[in-house]
């Protein structure tokens, strides 16, 4: 008989060894310093109203959990009321709550394109769409970034080798790590053309881009070819994601979606938060323009640091080298700023950054503060 290793995880040890000599093994660390890091981009997360209401149901008899999956004993009132809110305010025929955008980006790509199907999917697709991906049955295709000839160039090699299958177009509106936008109205031309779906992810323009906070695909909302997914765990300032649109596309993914049927429900709490995050983008359309005006200083202050140009939250200073990427986020940090470096796998070889990420939790002060320490350090 063969005899086992004496060590068991000398393997998962091996592993992280060779992320040690590159420079790639990630670590926790506690939060510190002014908030140049997180998605909380309309300060909802540490407010007071969304903690208000949280009491508030609390003191209604909210439950604090659900108990079991939607499909037995977990499906709540709260659940259900979220969800006709939810397509009223997006503008879909229906919406689905999930737990979080990855198991929601799980659920319509392992559930929705069925076997001869093909998914083109934008090369900087989130890596939750492509694990749905490789849990589906479709076939898949990677095209160039924001490059709508490359997606039809995709489309057309799949209906030149004669397939009939249904194409769906995977993208992101605002793109996590580089802060620009898909070309939707384009890309929804080309869904029409192939007789396709188009699929957006609108998880960081919500509540900051678009009509009232509705993101940038708002206006596609509606749509037979459309779903759209949102997270209520960044500008929404709770947890959660809705998948938006045709009241089929939901019966579809209450049937199929694994992450829906086979796990338990967000929690009835969590959904009537985040029915008051949307109440917030209603009410209060201040923060939305206080937001952007700050993103408007950073623009102005960073760029001519070497940050990309953009008109989003999101400023990517881009570095190259990971070991000095790494750095220079670790000497902000020391200085108060909590800025964080990104590395490859996340963004491809060779552009290593900074994500710098502009908030209502700091200030334009701040912002300045920011950009004399990075002119210090280079």
């Amino acid at each position: 008989m063969i005899r086992p290793a004496s060590d068991p995880l000398s393997g998962l040890r091996d592993d992280l060894g060779r992320l040690d000599a590159i420079g790639r093994r990630r670590h926790l660390r506690p939060t510190a310093g002014l908030d140049f890091s997180s998605n909380d981009y309309l300060a909802l997360a540490t407010g007071p109203r969304l903690r208000e209401a949280a009491l508030a149901a609390l003191r209604d008899g909210a439950p604090t959990g659900s108990g079991g999956s939607r499909l037995l004993r977990g499906n709540h009132a709260a659940h259900e009321a979220l969800e006709t809110e939810a397509a009223a305010f997006f503008g879909s025929e229906a919406a689905l709550y999930l737990s979080s955008g990855y198991a929601a980006n799980i659920a319509v790509f392992a559930a929705l394109p069925k076997p001869g199907d093909l998914i083109v999917h934008d090369a900087l697709v989130h890596a939750s769409a492509h694990d749905g991906m490789r849990l589906g049955r479709a076939g898949r295709v990677s095209a160039r970034h924001n490059d709508v000839q490359a997606f039809a160039d995709c489309v057309a090699a799949y209906r030149q080798a004669g397939n009939l299958g249904t194409v769906w177009i995977a993208v992101e509106s605002l793109y996590s790590m580089d802060g620009d936008r898909a070309p939707l109205d384009d890309l929804m031309l080309l869904a029409d053309s192939a007789g396709g779906v188009l699929v957006v992810d609108e998880a960081h323009a919500t509540g900051v881009h678009g009509c009232g906070g509705r993101g940038l695909a708002h206006h596609l909302d509606g749509r037979a070819n459309v779903v759209t997914l949102r997270t209520f765990g960044k500008a929404l300032g709770c947890e959660g994601a809705i998948i938006c649109g045709p009241q089929i596309v939901k019966d579809a993914l209450v049937n199929r979606a694994r992450p829906f049927i086979f796990s338990t429900a967000p929690s009835p709490l969590s959904a009537q938060i985040a029915g008051e995050s949307l109440k917030i983008l209603v009410e209060e359309p201040h923060r939305r323009a206080d937001l952007h005006r700050l993103i408007a200083h950073a623009s102005e202050r960073l760029v001519p640091l070497g940050a990309k140009s953009s008109d989003s939250q999101i400023i990517p200073l881009i570095i190259g080298d990971d070991e000095a990427a790494m750095r220079t986020a670790e000497q902000l940090q020391e200085a108060g700023f909590d800025v964080r470096g990104i590395r490859p796998p996340t963004v491809p070889d060779g552009e290593a950054r900074l994500r710098i990420s502009i908030t209502l939790n700091i200030t334009a002060a701040d912002i300045d503060s920011l950009a004399g320490t990075l002119e210090q350090i280079a």
